[in-house]
């Protein structure tokens, strides 16, 4: 894997809050190699290594994104949502920013079957077809699509499992950590002072309670992998 320059400032991070942890008796002691200080009952953490890992990861997703390899990232708590969804788009990746449905990767077979359902419902509703049925039985086929909507909404074109899973906050999304392990399915998981950073493939130290550290760390990686897709459309 090529090491390429990703222009990560640590100055630009401190000013993100990327360097907040969280307080001292809310810490994972095998977070301890990733903390340079304690400061008024907070973890500080060392930004030498978030910028360490955060450039192994995007010199990861870039070379898998340049072999057009598929995305998911994964921040469901109200703080990462909305970034989430936009780095999606932004890197078109898929993503899950409302819920994690338990087993929507290690039992596949059922998330598939409930995409083709979901799939089936928007050509009906695009080719006016809802609006053929009798009002109660439109009602109740909207409110499910609307659901579908929620849930499946940014995986709504995924075919297949995902080559490499991006995780906001270890804590919130572990259920997602833990399919991914079971499947042998690379992560980069953003982690703050209570995690256990041997979980992922590559684990970021950084603020995940912080909307602008998130988005950071976001924008790093979606600039690789937009990147890594250019290359792969100039030389597939």
């Amino acid at each position: 894997m090529t090491r390429r320059y990703w222009n990560i400032n640590l100055e630009e991070m401190l000013e993100a809050g990327v360097h907040f942890g969280h307080g001292t008796r809310k810490w994972n002691p095998k977070m301890a190699p990733y903390i340079s200080a304690k400061r008024k009952g907070i973890h500080i953490i060392n930004l030498t290594k978030t910028a360490r890992f955060l450039s192994e990861a995007c010199d990861l997703v870039f070379d898998a994104a340049s072999r057009g390899k598929q995305f998911l990232i994964v921040g469901t708590k109200n703080k990462a949502a909305d970034s989430v969804a936009w780095a999606a788009i932004k890197a078109r990746c898929h993503c899950v920013n409302k819920k994690w449905l338990g087993g929507m990767l290690t039992n596949w077979s059922t998330t598939e079957t409930r995409l083709h359902k979901f799939r089936d419902l928007r050509m009906e509703q695009k080719t006016g077809r809802l609006d053929r049925l009798p009002k109660r039985d439109a009602a109740v086929v909207k409110r499910q699509l609307s659901r579908l909507q929620t849930y499946l909404g940014g995986i709504k074109y995924m075919t297949g499992l995902p080559d490499i899973v991006i995780i906001i906050d270890q804590h919130e999304e572990y259920t997602a950590l833990r399919e991914c392990i079971t499947l042998g399915i690379p992560t980069i998981c953003l982690i703050d002072t209570n995690c256990d950073p041997n979980l992922a493939d590559i684990s970021i130290p950084a603020n995940d309670d912080a909307i602008s550290s998130i988005r950071l760390i976001l924008n790093k990686l979606v600039f690789a992998i937009s990147e890594g897709h250019s290359s792969y459309i100039r030389n597939p």
